[in-house]
């Protein structure tokens, strides 16, 4: 067994120590910066795969990181990043990657077209195109094609569950991997009709708009699913994620749920990293999900072991509140 943690205090002072030696802040950067310094991320993991193409085009690359430790091939998660179909970066993900990867899973994290340039199903379909890749190639980098997982966060988390309920979009490309489970977190599964400008812009030229809808696409064969949020989220509501738990429970389906007391529409991505894990589960709690569904069958490679919370933020840090404000004010409501 090995330990794959960082502490709440050995993150925050090392993170301290570097914000020092910028002359600007981090968060004057990129808002997601603070999660993605070194110092911030979970060791014994590495990116072994750095803007590897899935297709043509510059918004067709992906990223991959794995364990340190690797030797027969290791779970797949296949992660997408939200933004409102509108924005987003896979280098803003990085956390995310090396957490999954701390827990003994390769990850991927490709980037897809967005608004204006696409709009629906052709940010679908760019995901299906990374599938197709990963099911060709994720072998040589340590990933089993036999035990694939999806997850998302916001629009992210649409994206995934409609690969999972949709199957057109996987056989289009020719993708027949089994998905065995999906984790979305603050995700939106019945948002129609569509009342707000981010929303309207991505989906308003769907031809049948209510087949855009998850919860309008399940069967007794939709794969279990992981469904998260947090309890006061303002952009996708908590009783979004209720409303489709029930259907999949409706309709015979596998399905966790967790509601995050007091958090809002970031907060649940963001706990998955080393930075803010003190915060909330998140990550535990998506691990032993897939650990149900065939994850590690023999058993998983490591001890969870639940961070204490840091014994006082220190001031350079206090922002850290400021910037998860920040990034949730960047999203406009998806439904009321």
């Amino acid at each position: 067994m090995r330990f794959f943690m960082m502490t709440p205090r050995r993150a925050l002072g090392a993170l301290l120590l570097m914000l020092g030696m910028l002359t600007t802040p981090a968060w004057a950067l990129s808002v997601m910066d603070p999660f993605n310094l070194p110092a911030a991320m979970d060791a014994g993991t590495t990116k072994v795969g750095d803007g590897v193409a899935y297709a043509d085009g510059p918004r067709h690359k992906l990223d991959i990181y794995a364990p340190d430790a690797r030797g027969a091939l290791a779970p797949v998660v296949f992660f997408i990043y939200g933004g409102g179909w509108n924005r987003g970066e896979r280098s803003d993900y990085q956390f995310v990657g090396r957490a999954l990867a701390s827990r003994g899973f390769v990850v991927v994290i490709a980037d897809y077209r967005l608004v204006p340039e696409v709009k629906y199903p052709e940010f679908l379909e760019d995901s299906a195109s990374a599938l197709k890749w990963v099911q060709d190639n994720i072998a040589n980098y340590g990933g089993d094609t036999n035990r694939l997982f999806l997850a998302g966060h916001s629009a992210g988390a649409y994206n995934a569950t409609m690969l999972a309920l949709d199957p057109s979009f996987l056989r289009e490309y020719g993708v027949t991997m089994n998905i065995l489970g999906v984790a979305a977190l603050s995700g939106p599964y019945d948002f129609y009709p569509f009342e707000y400008g981010e929303v309207q812009n991505a989906f308003g030229a769907a031809p049948n708009p209510e087949g855009t809808q998850p919860i309008n696409l399940v069967t007794s064969q939709t794969p279990p699913m992981y469904l998260a949020t947090g309890t006061t989220d303002p952009i996708v509501r908590m009783q979004n994620t209720e409303r489709f738990a029930q259907k999949l429970k409706d309709s015979g389906v596998w399905v966790t749920t967790r509601y995050y007391e007091g958090f809002g529409h970031m907060e649940p991505v963001i706990a998955m990293g080393a930075l803010w894990r003190w915060r909330m589960p998140v990550l535990d709690d998506m691990v032993a999900f897939f650990q149900m569904f065939g994850a590690f069958p023999s058993g998983v490679p490591y001890v969870a072991v639940a961070p204490d919370p840091p014994e006082q933020l220190p001031e350079a840090i206090a922002p850290m509140e400021q910037i998860v404000s920040q990034l949730n004010d960047m999203f406009q409501p998806i439904e009321h």
